[in-house]
């Protein structure tokens, strides 16, 4: 519908995150190997665009995939406003987490850990509440399907992540290919590709029974709502950036 169509704010938005979390990532393993301060601060970025990925996630879920018994409820309302905070508490923790690495690794790893699976599990509710609709009532929506199989890579990557599959098992023989990190990474896209089909499938199915343009946020606070996050994210990096010489040396 192009800039006129407030519909397509928050798939724009969205759409803009899922661009922006890849291209940090790969910055991040480009350029890490730089130095340890290098290291450290690209994925103190990396971090920050997974959390605005978050915040992307739940302004198309706000708009498109809520419940019609939930639209315009109270929690559909604080719905934005927590996710943003979410984000906010996401990358300061995520990057917090790497100056536990070498003194307390475990707790730096489950703390980074749910850092990004809180904020996934909050913006799922409306989502999962879909899910159990669709178990009660034997729902044929299309777009459930492929909200379940985004759903499953989620859950996949989480643990792919958290269980260091399959080198733990097997060191030294997957240093190269076939590392669960580099499963992580294969995991995450194909989720965000099935996500986004399924969230632009739920748009056009349900575009007659989509929110009026007088409920859906503006340009200017969809936009905004992300600068903030933004702006927020830079501050947090550039206090734990100038805090990096104060981190123990592995």
């Amino acid at each position: 519908g192009g800039r006129e169509d407030p519909h397509a704010w928050p798939l724009l938005a969205y759409l803009l995150t899922c661009c922006i979390y890849p291209l940090a990532s790969s910055c991040a393993h480009t350029f890490s190997t730089m130095s340890t301060r290098a290291r450290h601060i690209c994925y103190f970025f990396d971090y920050a665009a997974l959390s605005m990925y978050s915040l992307g996630s739940a302004l198309a879920y706000s708009a498109y995939i809520f419940p019609a018994e939930w639209v315009n409820s109270t929690f559909h309302h604080l719905y934005v406003p927590i996710a943003v905070f979410n984000t906010v508490v996401s990358t300061s923790l995520s990057c917090y987490s790497r100056f536990l690495e070498v003194e307390r690794p475990r707790f730096s790893k489950a703390s980074r850990t749910l850092a990004f699976v809180y904020p996934y599990l909050f913006d799922s509710i409306p989502l999962f509440y879909r899910f159990y609709l669709c178990a009660a009532e034997s729902c044929t929506e299309a777009a459930i399907l492929v909200h379940y199989k985004h759903t499953g890579f989620a859950f996949l990557t989480c643990f792919i992540f958290a269980s260091h599959l399959p080198e733990r098992l097997a060191p030294g023989h997957f240093d190269y290919i076939g590392h669960s990190h580099q499963v992580f990474h294969v995991c995450g896209i194909l989720g965000t590709h099935f996500q986004m089909e399924a969230i632009m499938m739920d748009m056009a199915e349900r575009h007659d029974r989509l929110l009026p343009a007088s409920l859906l946020p503006s340009s200017l606070q969809t936009l905004g709502s992300m600068g903030i996050c933004m702006a927020v994210s830079l501050a947090v990096i550039g206090l734990c950036s100038m805090s990096l010489r104060f981190m123990p040396e592995p």
